[in-house]
C-alpha cells in the first residue's frame, strides 16, 4: 500500500493505492473499500480480468502460494501463455503470468521475496459490447498494434514493458453493473501535463469526449467512455506518489488534500483503522 487517502467525493471512505515500491507507472491498482456497498456483475464495459505479471519460472511458487491461502484458481492459457485465474473475496477477476519484461521488485513483504514478488501489471482483459469499435479505438486512437486473435479474444499490444497487453473479447458481451468486485475504469499514462493536454485535443478531435483536466493530488487525468462502454483514463506520470511523503514512508499515514486537512479529525473518526501485517501463514 504506497498511499492511504480518501475519497474527495466521499470523504467517508478511503481511496487506497497499491503499486511497487515507488508507486511506478504499470503498477498501480486503487481501491475505495466501501462497507456493505452493492454487489456488482462483471460483463461488458468493464475491465474483466486484471492482469499481473511476476518473473519467469515463478508460476509454480504462486500456486502453492494460493493453495497455501486456500485461494481456488484455474489455469488458463492464452496467447500460448499460463495463468493463475482466482477471484478475490468480493469476485473481482485476478491471473497471474509469467512475463520477460518489466523490472523484479525491489521490495518484499511477508512470505513473497523480492525475485518472485509481482513486478506490475501485465495487462488487461477487457470486457467490450462492441468489440470492433474497441479494437478500432486501441489501434487508430490509442495506438496499440493488434499482434494476434485465437479463440474468443484478439491482443493488443503497446509501447513500455508493463501494463503494455490487452486482450479483448471478439464476441459483444452484454453490459455488466458497476459495484463491488468490478473495476470501475483503466487508466493509461502520459508522460507529463504537456502530453496530456496533447491526448485531450487528440481524443476529442478522434470523436469521443474527454472530462475537462482533473488534479487527483498525486496526477493530473482525464476520463472518456470508449462505444464499448468501457472508461478510459489517461493519468500524468507527475507530480507522483512522494509529493507528500517520504519515499521510504509510502502508505504509512492518512493523507488528505490540503482543504479536508481541518477536518482531519472527523474524518479520521469515521474511517475503521488499517493495518499492514503479515499474515498468520506466514508466520507458520
Amino acid at each position: 500500500m504506497i498511499k492511504k487517502t480518501i475519497n474527495f467525493d466521499a470523504p467517508e471512505v478511503y481511496h487506497l493505492y497499491f503499486g511497487n515500491e515507488m508507486g511506478s507507472p504499470g503498477t498501480i491498482i486503487t481501491f475505495f473499500p466501501w462497507a456493505n456497498s452493492r454487489k456488482g456483475r462483471i460483463g461488458g464495459g468493464q475491465v474483466g480480468i486484471t492482469s499481473y505479471a511476476v518473473p519467469t519460472g515463478t508460476l509454480p511458487f504462486w500456486a502453492k502460494r494460493l493453495e497455501q491461502f486456500a485461494i481456488s484458481y484455474e489455469k488458463s492459457v492464452r496467447f500460448g501463455e499460463t495463468s493463475l485465474q482466482f477471484e478475490d473475496r468480493d469476485g473481482l477477476k485476478l491471473e497471474i503470468v509469467e512475463r520477460e519484461d518489466g523490472p523484479l521488485s525491489q521490495w518484499s513483504f511477508g512470505g513473497v521475496p523480492a525475485d518472485k514478488a509481482i513486478k506490475g501489471f501485465a495487462g488487461a482483459v477487457l470486457y467490450s459490447t462492441a468489440p470492433d469499435k474497441t479494437g478500432e479505438l486501441l489501434v487508430q486512437v490509442m495506438g496499440l498494434q493488434k499482434v494476434g486473435q485465437e479463440g474468443a479474444y484478439a491482443r493488443f499490444k503497446s509501447s513500455g514493458n508493463l501494463g503494455n497487453i490487452v486482450d479483448i473479447n471478439v464476441t459483444p458481451m452484454p453490459y455488466g453493473a458497476g459495484g463491488a468486485g468490478t473495476v470501475h475504469h483503466i487508466a493509461w499514462r502520459a508522460k507529463d501535463d504537456a502530453e496530456h493536454a496533447l491526448w485531450r485535443s487528440h481524443i476529442e478531435n478522434s470523436g469521443f469526449h474527454p472530462t475537462p483536466i482533473v488534479d487527483r493530488q498525486y496526477f493530473n487525468a482525464i476520463y472518456f467512455r470508449e462505444e464499448g462502454g468501457i472508461l478510459f483514463e489517461i493519468a500524468t506520470d507527475p507530480p507522483g506518489f512522494a509529493r507528500d511523503e517520504q519515499p521510504e514512508a509510502l502508505g504509512e499515514k492518512l493523507m488528505l488534500p490540503e482543504w479536508f486537512e481541518e477536518h482531519r479529525s472527523q474524518i479520521v473518526s469515521n474511517l475503521p483503522p488499517i493495518e499492514v501485517r503479515v499474515l498468520e501463514a506466514d508466520h507458520s
